[in-house]
């Protein structure tokens, strides 16, 4: 998803995602109805087929959890939404509140008509506003299981040693589960909700029928957070499971936040709301296995999400399933400033259900693709193939009709999206489609985007794909489907899953914080979708994270929510880099942050080196000097060695697909060679840390700081992870200008979008708009477009200033800014008379200083003719 984060622009212009798989709060469609249970009511109602537009409005006063004092807050914030209420109606600003928000974020959700958000940004009192953003769940599935076996893979984070050995169960302490709901009638989750139930907490923020990109539908909120979606039930079942499945930390209460219908898709200022709501009900960890990839730190979800964890609650938050998308990919609230952001490595067993292919009995096991129907249990036809193991688009193009009649087709992956290709094989007569994998690993295929798949989708691994193609070249074989679960240990247990999203943030923030088990995870579902099941994602691994901390905070009561994080990092077994798993050398920090958890190790641990991690920001200054600080909380001196292990390296200047390697290590100087903290008593040490002259310019670098206590076990000694950018950061450009990339006029025809090289006439009216199609490559510090009279240069004034938009989403795709014929000029809206125009798209780098020239990237349009009716 590409957002904008702050919107300063004009009522002339409007926004709307191409080709990023979303509707955008800039151009969402719909009608109005009645708001939310809680929103309040503005002055505006809609037509039901009027274009509106949803934006939050922050405020400029602190909310209540980072100022003090509630109460007085909340006096304030009436004062505050009064003035905003008034100055609205002195400026005809038609809009109705859906939320406001006090606690964690100060501010409001509200409906605009199109091109009202300019008003917005301009109101007294205003401090920034951001648009509402679809948001969706960092999950896929992986497979349908029916082996209980390691479910939750506890053994790979030291939990099951901490119920076993310890005792520690997680009792009293309150998870509040953000997501689909919680089908608290399973009973391995305690099968009752309400006081007294496991599941003693909730509420349902949407109903069931609610979905956020259809604007026939509107929030129906109650008090009943039973999950119709199962992605809710998967992840309480990680956390706290006490049945034919364990969870992490199996008697922890549970608070059941529902945001998703049974169709799935939200808003995240909903997802704000539910965690006012976790924060009211007194939860003391909240997990978010919910996000939006490529966001800056300060979204409001993310930092209301830190906001929560000022307040005294541990939130942890998956990082995202954009791993194939390169760096800068990780999502809010994963980025938020004090939330754990989570990413995920394989589990160490896989159980899938399986069809055989005859000739031949043996069992080959597969992944149901999330969005395709259930693959039936029996049942024979034909398999037949759409490729060879060497096709880079199989079944990306239109295949002959009637070619696959009755068949399964055999399709490997690649090319084009997994939804595509079901879809050219579901037109062709096929009655099912294996896709089997173009590399080594768990895969995890969704046809879900092309919301049409009526025939049953799976995954398989690379090796059996391969082996039906030589099978096939022998003769005819027959595919069956079958009852039959297989289980195997995973070839890549304990290494970074490849769906996980790539950090840093785009402020260079050191993101995923943490890594856990989150590659093919057994888990509760509803009952009514048969009780038990596995999935794959960040969305897994996340919980597993929110589990081990109740275990921690059960054990370390006395833990403060900020430390705690700090705590499970110096404890954190880095993954093994994937790229050669005999060179002893960890995989990226970007990718996997302090490592996989250990809650066995952080529960142990007596002393706390802070900060837990150190975000270098760009090299181009020099070596960065940093000073941590240890806190012994034993009754005996403690004396650490230090030692660096530098990390796996991404390079290259293409971060869509980045290259992994070991060469380029950082150098690291430490200010002496150990370090003796004193019984109950603290020190510091100072390291400098530069990047290496050998590794080329652009690339991240990374490592772990290593601290071994002298006469113990290596496995007690502490870490800090550390990353940072090779170079000027501000070398990497927002807009690609020499390529099939580079921004382009466009008008749109019916739903087609059609480039303009050589300039265009718009009359303005029907929605005949000049659009500016952009690419970003990466994230931009601010967006602007100038409007210039074509046979003058005369300036006439600014149509658009966006700040702190994220990158887009993939290397095709675009979104779109339509002009309506209006400026801000000289501090005031301007109808810019017909006649021909330029349009100037400026783009200033990611933490660019606008005074400086070299910063900016810059793109003017062919002439733009204005012809009015």
């Amino acid at each position: 998803m590409k957002v904008g984060v702050r919107w300063f622009g004009l009522a002339s212009l409007y926004i709307a995602l191409s080709g990023c798989g979303g509707e955008s709060g800039g151009e969402a469609t719909g009608q109005n109805t009645a708001p939310p249970d809680g929103a309040e009511t503005g002055e505006a109602t809609f037509a039901p087929d009027e274009p509106t537009e949803l934006w939050f409005v922050e405020l400029e006063r602190a909310p209540a959890a980072r100022s003090g004092g509630v109460a007085r807050v909340k006096g304030l914030a009436g004062e505050e939404r009064e003035r905003f209420r008034r100055a609205a109606e002195e400026r005809g600003l038609r809009y109705r509140v859906r939320f406001s928000f006090e606690e964690l974020w100060n501010g409001l959700s509200v409906r605009v008509a199109r091109g009202g958000s300019a008003a917005l940004s301009e109101m007294p009192g205003v401090k920034a506003v951001y648009p509402v953003v679809p948001v969706e769940l960092d999950t896929t599935r992986a497979v349908t299981s029916v082996d209980p076996d390691l479910a939750v893979a506890s053994d790979m984070s030291g939990a099951d040693l901490v119920r076993r050995d310890l005792g520690v169960t997680g009792a009293d302490i309150r998870v509040g589960v953000i997501d689909s709901g919680v089908d608290y009638h399973h009973p391995d989750l305690g099968g009752c909700f309400g006081p007294g139930c496991r599941v003693a907490f909730g509420h349902d923020f949407v109903g069931d029928d609610f979905v956020a990109g259809d604007a026939s539908t509107q929030p129906a909120p109650d008090g009943d957070p039973d999950d119709c979606l199962g992605h809710g039930t998967h992840v309480a079942g990680i956390i706290g499971a006490n049945g034919i499945v364990q969870g992490v930390a199996p008697d922890v209460t549970f608070g059941a936040y529902r945001v998703f219908g049974c169709r799935g898709g939200s808003r995240s200022d909903i997802i704000v709301k539910a965690m006012e709501r976790a924060a009211d009900d007194g939860m003391h960890v909240v997990n978010i296995s919910i996000g939006t990839p490529f966001q800056w730190p300060d979204y409001p979800t993310a930092t209301a999400a830190t906001a929560l964890v000022a307040r005294g609650v541990v939130v942890v938050a998956s990082i995202g399933n954009s791993g194939e998308k390169g760096l800068w990919a990780a999502g809010a609230p994963g980025v938020g400033e004090a939330v754990i952001g989570t990413a995920s490595v394989d589990g160490t067993r896989v159980t899938r259900l399986s069809f055989t292919v005859a000739p031949g009995s043996a069992a080959i096991g597969y992944a149901r693709a999330i969005g395709s129907p259930p693959p039936p249990l029996s049942g024979s036809a034909p398999l037949e193939r759409t490729g060879t193991p060497t096709s880079a688009r199989d079944a990306c193009d239109e295949l002959p009709a009637g070619s696959l009649a009755g068949k399964i087709a055999l399709v490997r992956r690649g090319g084009c999206p997994f939804h595509q290709k079901a879809a050219r094989a579901q037109a062709a007569g096929a009655a099912g489609v294996v896709i089997y994998d173009d590399r080594a690993g768990v895969m995890s295929p969704s046809v879900e985007a092309g919301g049409s798949i009526t025939i049953p989708v799976v995954g398989i691994a690379q090796a059996d794909g391969e082996l039906l193609n030589a099978r096939l070249d022998a003769g005819p074989l027959t595919h069956s489907w079958t009852d039959r679960a297989v289980a195997a240990e995973s070839s890549t247990a304990g290494l970074i899953s490849g769906f996980s999203s790539h950090g840093l943030s785009a402020t260079l923030s050191f993101k995923p914080d943490l890594a856990a088990p989150g590659g093919a995870i057994y888990s509760t579902i509803p009952v009514e979708q048969g009780s038990y099941d596995t999935l794959s994602g960040t969305s897994m691994a996340a919980p597993h994270v929110a589990g081990a901390v109740a275990l921690l905070l059960d054990a370390r009561p006395e833990l403060s929510a900020p430390r705690v994080r700090d705590v499970l990092q110096n404890s954190a077994v880095p993954a093994p880099w994937s790229g050669d798993l005999s060179a002893g050398v960890p995989e990226s920090a970007h990718r996997q942050g302090a490592g996989v958890i250990r809650v066995d190790r952080s529960i142990r641990a007596s002393t706390v080196i802070s900060p837990g991690k150190l975000a270098l920001g760009e090299s181009e200054a020099g070596p960065a000097a940093r000073t941590l600080t240890l806190e012994n909380a034993s009754g005996h001196d403690v004396t650490y060695d230090l030692s660096h292990a530098p990390a796996a390296c991404a390079t290259g200047r293409d971060h869509w697909r980045p290259a992994s390697a070991t060469t380029g290590a950082a150098r690291v100087d430490f200010g002496a060679p150990s370090v003796t903290v004193p019984a109950r008593g603290k020190a510091t040490v100072s390291a400098t840390i530069g990047a290496s002259d050998a590794l080329p310019d652009g690339s991240l670098f990374g490592g772990y700081l290593v601290f071994t206590p002298r006469g113990g076990a290596a496995d007690g000694a502490l870490r800090v992870p550390y990353a940072g950018f090779k170079g000027d950061y501000q070398s990497v450009p927002v807009l690609k200008l020499s390529d099939q990339e580079a921004p382009w006029l466009g008008k749109l025809s019916g739903t087609r979008m059609t480039p303009q090289r050589s300039g265009a006439t718009y009359t303005l009216a029907s929605g005949d708009v000049p659009y500016v199609m952009v690419h970003l490559d990466h994230g931009a510090e601010r967006l602007t477009l100038d409007i210039i009279e074509a046979a003058t240069a005369k300036p006439w004034g600014r149509a658009l200033s966006l700040s702190r938009v994220g990158q887009s989403a993939s290397t095709i795709a675009f979104t779109r800014y339509g002009w309506k014929g209006t400026t801000k000029l000289n501090g005031r809206a301007t109808v810019v008379p017909d006649g021909g125009y330029r349009i100037k798209l400026r783009a200033l780098r990611a933490l660019g200083d606008p005074g400086n020239e070299a910063h900016w990237d810059t793109w003017t349009s062919p002439v733009v003719t204005l012809d009015r009716p």
